[in-house]
């Protein structure tokens, strides 16, 4: 029999912070409980409504199993030894002892701080769903089965870093997805011995098997309606606790040039935008490097009338075009980072003075020409169409200006090659980056480049590997499938 004091006792030696509350109350009877529990993780009306009301009338003679037939939450269990219910305290839960009582109760009334489902910032669309992913994992799955009630549907939920003991729900369709991908993911995550884990980002890099590389191998989401579409090709998605952008593999690289919107609207004009996308990303790569190339070396590449306009301007430019496009781009870099950083009336100041003041203020001091301008600012405009590129290309955009100052055209084509054969030899869970463009996979180009009608999409993505390979039937008029 332990005693109601002994048995707070061995809690609070581990959990001494003042936060960690204990709350002792007794019945009609005399008998004599205590519920421990952090502050601000638990919902204390609840734990009043079903806990210390119904055990007011308990019996003085009452067993813990009888104690655990008196309350009215739905979600009781026993927590086991002291350690046990230590563990419970720290996700969230109360704790419950009842003097006499060997055994402890943990009481699932968690109700930690949550942000409002909001339109995610990155992923806003005009015609669609906005709900977007929070910070709070049992929303996050809630989310997901709100648009996924089918019964295959599996969250398996295990605990990653040694201190933050951070869940990561493994959400996959088990009638469709390949079943290794989600055990070798869980295989990894488990292996980790990170102490935190704050964010899905840290996970992305556990389980890419090329961690260093400057291409990621996850594909990341905001949206609800995003992630299951992606589960339901055949891909699985994980979701971190703490963590409002869950993540997808396999992943290829198409991925990042598709919009929500895209499966929305026309098909037309969804295939028009793509192309548009892909044509933004290389512009805004090379375009600073080509056009110092074409300064330094080759200068025939630009069209005459063109070439006397921009000859006007730089005549007299104490800078050489590299180290002008360089200082230029620099300038850019500069500003964004403040203008993110800072809070939001004095970023619009910073954006403000950076484009009227300095840019202009440089111009009319003959320190930068009015081209240079032009080209940084368009190409950094091209490289934000694609968000979930932005941190590849604009390290992509500073290398091939380098290379464009030193080496000219010819290394601005070099770097295009060794980029493209890079992408065409590297994989995520054995699918290809560039499928399905590299190998070849011609059913899946349907929604690949250009995006196809929706009654034309009846087959899953091939290049997945999915156990189900339909996922639309199309009946035709005679009603047959």
């Amino acid at each position: 029999m332990q005693n109601l004091q002994e048995g707070i006792k061995k809690i609070k030696s581990v959990l001494s912070s003042a936060d960690v509350i204990t709350y002792e109350f007794s019945s009609s009877h005399g008998k004599k409980f205590a519920l421990v529990y952090v502050d601000g993780l638990v919902d204390k009306l609840q734990l009043g409504e079903l806990v210390v009301k119904p055990l007011s009338a308990a019996p003085q003679d009452c067993s813990i199993a009888d104690v655990r037939a008196m309350l009215a939450s739905p979600e009781v269990k026993e927590a086991g030894d002291a350690e046990g219910a230590i563990d419970e305290i720290s996700y969230g839960s109360a704790v419950l002892l009842a003097d006499g009582e060997d055994g402890y109760l943990s009481i699932g009334l968690t109700k930690p701080p949550a942000r409002a489902i909001t339109e995610p910032p990155t992923q806003v669309v005009v015609k669609g769903p906005r709900e977007g992913f929070v910070e709070d994992l049992k929303i996050n799955c809630a989310l997901v089965r709100k648009r996924l009630r089918s019964p295959a549907l599996r969250l398996d939920t295990i605990r990653t870093g040694r201190r933050s003991d951070t869940a990561v729900t493994v959400c996959y369709l088990e009638d469709v997805c390949n079943p290794e991908i989600p055990e070798k993911l869980k295989r990894q995550i488990a292996a980790n011995e990170i102490d935190i884990v704050a964010d899905s980002s840290y996970v992305g890099r556990f389980i890419s098997s090329r961690p260093r590389s400057l291409f990621k191998r996850c594909g990341t989401c905001e949206k609800p309606d995003i992630f299951c579409a992606k589960l339901c090709e055949g891909r699985v998605g994980l979701i971190v606790d703490g963590s409002p952008i869950a993540l997808t593999v396999p992943y290829m690289l198409a991925e990042d040039f598709q919009s929500a919107e895209d499966y929305y609207i026309s098909s037309y004009r969804a295939s028009t935008l793509r192309v548009l996308r892909l044509l933004a990303v290389v512009v805004g790569i090379f375009l600073p490097a080509t056009y110092v190339a074409a300064q330094l070396f080759k200068l025939q590449l630009i069209p005459f009338r063109l070439l006397l306009n921009i000859s006007s301007s730089v005549s007299g430019l104490p800078l050489s075009p590299g180290i002008e496009m360089f200082l230029t781009l620099f300038v850019l870099e500069v500003l964004n980072e403040a203008s993110v950083r800072m809070p939001k009336y004095v970023g619009l100041a910073i954006s403000i003075v950076g484009a009227l003041v300095l840019g202009e203020t440089a111009v009319t001091a003959g320190i930068i020409s009015t081209p240079a301008i032009i080209i940084v600012a368009f190409s950094a405009i091209c490289l934000y169409v694609v968000p979930d590129l932005v941190e590849t290309t604009a390290t992509l955009r500073w290398l091939a200006l380098i290379i464009a100052g030193s080496v000219g055209t010819f290394g601005i084509v070099l770097l295009a090659c060794f980029i493209v054969s890079y992408l065409v030899t590297e994989q995520s869970y054995g699918v290809p980056l560039t499928a399905p463009f590299s190998p070849l996979i011609a059913p899946d180009l349907k929604d690949g480049g250009i995006k196809s009608a929706m009654y034309s999409l009846s087959r899953r993505p091939r290049v997945l590997g999915s156990k189900n390979k339909v996922r639309l039937k199309v009946r035709r008029k005679d009603g047959k499938d």
